[in-house]
Order: C-alpha cells, then structure tokens, then sequence
C-alpha cells in the first residue's frame, strides 16, 4: 500500500489518478473541475473569515462603553513610572485632578492644574480616567 498525501486525496495528483486508471482527457476534465473547486471553496473560506469577524466586532463593540471628556471635566491623569525607575506597589498609580481645558476629536486632551496652569503637551485620553468629587 502506498502512502497519499491529504492534499492529493482532495485534490488527486497525476500519479493518483494514473493509479485509478483514468484516460489523459478525463483526468484533464477532472482536474479542471476541481481546481475550479478550489476558488470557489477559497471564496467561501474568506467570506466565512469576513462575516466572523464582522461578528466579533460586533459582539466586542457590544461591552465597550466610550468616554468622552467635555472642557470642564475632572481627570485624573495615569503616572508613567520611567524606564529605570523602580516603582514599588504602595505608589499611587494616577496624579491629579486636572481640569479639562480642551478635548479634542482624536482623543489628545489639553489639560490644565486646579489653580489654572496649563500642561505643556497634550494628553491621549486612554491614559486619563475621570475623577469625581
């Protein structure tokens, strides 16, 4: 007995096929059908990929709730602890509250201190949280 491939068993090679005992035009025949087959189970494949996705995008887009800041709002903002930097577990992990002086549409937020001064670059907002007093 002699060992096959799992792709020849789909899609049967030459030598497959010389073993099934076909004519040349049958087996040209044959194989066209089946490559032609192949497209077609390739577009299914990727439809099915696409409609996946589009369902797990879905089901994700489900739980997020967005955030938005408005001028105005109490933020506390997360401390970065810089390379090198030895930051223990009992140090507080955010610093503040600032107040929202700008937000704009990408998510940077133009923040500024409780006593007016502003900081000097902006802030992305998925490092800020709002602070409720």
């Amino acid at each position: 007995m002699e060992a096959v491939m799992p792709l020849e068993v789909e899609i049967p090679s030459l030598r497959v096929l010389l073993d099934s005992e076909l004519e040349e035009v049958e087996w040209e025949k044959v194989r066209y059908e089946q490559l032609n087959l192949i497209s077609e189970k390739r577009i299914a494949a990727i439809c099915h990929h696409q409609l996946y996705q589009r369902r797990m995008a879905k089901s994700y887009d489900k739980k997020v709730r967005p955030r938005g800041f408005h001028e105005g709002d109490l933020v506390l903002k997360k401390i970065l602890p810089l390379p090198g930097e030895d930051q223990s577990k009992w140090a507080p992990n955010y610093e503040g509250p600032y107040v929202v002086k700008k937000a704009f549409s990408g998510g940077a937020l133009m923040l500024s201190r409780m006593d007016g001064e502003d900081l000097v670059r902006p802030v992305n907002s998925d490092s800020v949280r709002k602070y409720y007093a």
